[in-house]
């Protein structure tokens, strides 16, 4: 009587270990540097909450001039008439709005940036100015 072995060869395990090997090799550059996507979601995110932001006050100021900010300039980050003040809690650390100035009634694409070390992600956010 002969004992019969069973297992996999040398020849399917050194098979198995190429595929994979070939696999990590076509996946993993693309998960490796997701923070350039990360940060420029992120940029687009905070532009998209201020141009609500501004079509919310826009329309509460038009209802009654007691109600919202005035909005003058896209530049100034605080204050009575900053896009800044418009987000509760101003613009978070490390995003900057171009200065631009808006008449009032008229929509000016303001510039939101984020610079994140050596890189600098923008994003346009449509700010309505009213007085």
């Amino acid at each position: 009587m002969r004992k019969v072995q069973a297992g996999f060869t040398l020849i399917e395990l050194v098979v198995v270990i190429v595929i994979l090997g070939i696999l990590a090799a076509v996946a993993l550059p693309k998960f490796i540097d997701l923070t350039g996507d990360a940060s420029n979601s992120a940029v687009q995110g905070v532009a998209g909450a201020l141009a609500s932001a501004s079509a919310i006050n826009y329309a509460a100021r038009k209802a009654n001039i007691n109600n919202g900010i005035a909005v003058t300039d896209c530049g100034s980050t605080g204050g009575t008439n900053g896009t800044g003040a418009l987000l509760q809690g101003g613009l978070p650390t490390g995003y900057t709005v171009t200065a631009a100035p808006i008449a009032a009634d008229t929509t000016v694409s303001c510039v939101v940036t984020l610079t994140s070390g050596a890189n600098t992600y923008t994003a346009k956010a449509p700010v309505i100015g009213i007085l």
